[in-house]
């Protein structure tokens, strides 16, 4: 995970889902890029500037909450062909090791397990910011993340050659220090 600002104190987070989000995009025929979100997710974090290596992240994407903003798609990928919600309800990752780059960057290199099939995955981190929210004096601290996958290396390959393999995911984080 990146340095942050000299300020910033160790701490752990639970994931703000009003001010994150987990966005996908796949190609589709050649024509354009499919946009999915994430509705439901939760997560924590612990994050130490000083010792980025002692970070920690676990977070849960429930499946039944994933929408490309049409509903025949959306039950589709329900479905056995793709992330088989009825037997693996829920996406997860964890971060298993975490290096800063610079003050702003770094990598979260992570577990992650979809329709029960789990892959190393390296996240490209940069951190936004931290300190106090001025509306209710939380502390908070943000990061954005992008990573690509196969979704073939998950063992969903319907419409592979139609529907794109490798989907790009775009993370925006706002934790909120545990009181």
């Amino acid at each position: 995970m990146p340095l942050a600002a000299e300020k910033a104190a160790a701490g752990t987070f639970e994931i703000d889902p009003v001010h994150s989000g987990i966005a996908f995009f796949i190609d589709h025929l050649g024509f354009s890029q499919v946009i999915g979100t994430a509705k439901e997710f939760s997560g924590t974090f612990a994050f130490d500037a000083a010792q980025p290596a002692n970070s920690s992240l676990d977070v849960a994407v429930k499946v039944a909450g994933i929408s490309t903003n049409n509903s025949q798609r959306d039950s589709d990928i329900q479905g056995a062909d793709w992330f088989n919600a009825t037997e693996f309800p829920q996406i997860t990752f964890v971060g298993r090791e975490f290096k800063a780059i610079d003050a702003k960057s770094g990598t979260i290199m992570g577990d992650l397990t979809i329709a029960g099939v789990t892959k190393p995955v390296t996240l490209d981190v940069t951190f936004n910011k931290e300190g106090e929210n001025p509306w209710d004096k939380s502390h908070v601290v943000g990061f954005s993340a992008r990573t690509s996958i196969k979704r073939s290396d998950f063992g969903m390959k319907a419409a592979l050659g139609m529907i794109g393999d490798e989907v790009s995911l775009v993370i925006q984080v706002e934790g909120r220090a545990h009181s």
